[in-house]
């Protein structure tokens, strides 16, 4: 999954959605000295990934991209689907959106002394350029899935994976649409199960 369905997947507070991003950005970081609640985050992260990787639609999604780019469609399927959960926020949350992203960003840009340098920077941006805003346009999913592209460093043919994704998007939305409640209550439950380990 990508940042936002992790942010709106993770446990209810702003250290574990801080945490949820921070599953990405793990490299070099002493999980032991986390304070608990983003640790929280970063472990739910985990399961979360985990989860979507083996679940059925997912496997079933990644089939339908064409061989060239298949190796690539778990990446492509991890951004699509923080469009497709803004196509439908309305059936997985009473909260708006617009509202919820704004409170993600203040929670990122008020817990920078708690990420890696690469995260900051990372948050830094998108915050200042509202990514998870931009992303409600299926086009933006595609210059976002290029510039992916742009810093593979060997030779690739990911670029202009978009066209699939159209070609596939009806498909694709149904398909996301039976695992999203899935992975929905599993993050529930995995929350409750790891607040009660800590």
């Amino acid at each position: 999954m990508n940042h936002l369905a992790h942010t709106f997947l993770a446990p209810d507070s702003p250290e574990a959605r801080v945490g949820s991003i921070l599953g990405d950005f793990c490299r070099g970081v002493r999980l032991a000295e986390l304070p608990e609640p983003v640790l929280l985050g970063v472990r739910h992260h985990r399961a979360v990934d985990a989860f979507t990787d083996q679940h059925p639609d997912v496997l079933a999604s990644k089939q339908l991209f064409s061989s060239q780019r298949r190796r690539f469609a778990g990446v492509a399927l991890d951004l699509l689907y923080d469009h497709y959960l803004l196509r439908h926020w309305h059936r997985f949350s009473h909260t708006d959106h617009h509202r919820f992203v704004r409170g993600v960003y203040r929670e990122l840009a008020s817990h920078e002394d708690i990420m890696p340098a690469s995260m900051v920077k990372v948050t830094r941006r998108m915050v200042q350029y509202d990514w998870f805003g931009a992303y409600e346009d299926l086009e933006n999913i595609g210059y976002a899935l290029d510039r992916v592209a742009s810093r593979i460093r060997f030779a690739n043919q990911f670029a202009g994976i978009i066209e699939e994704i159209r070609a596939n998007d009806e498909q694709l939305e149904a398909r996301f649409l039976q695992f999203f409640p899935e992975l929905l209550k599993f993050a529930e439950a995995e929350a409750d199960s790891l607040s009660a380990q800590s």
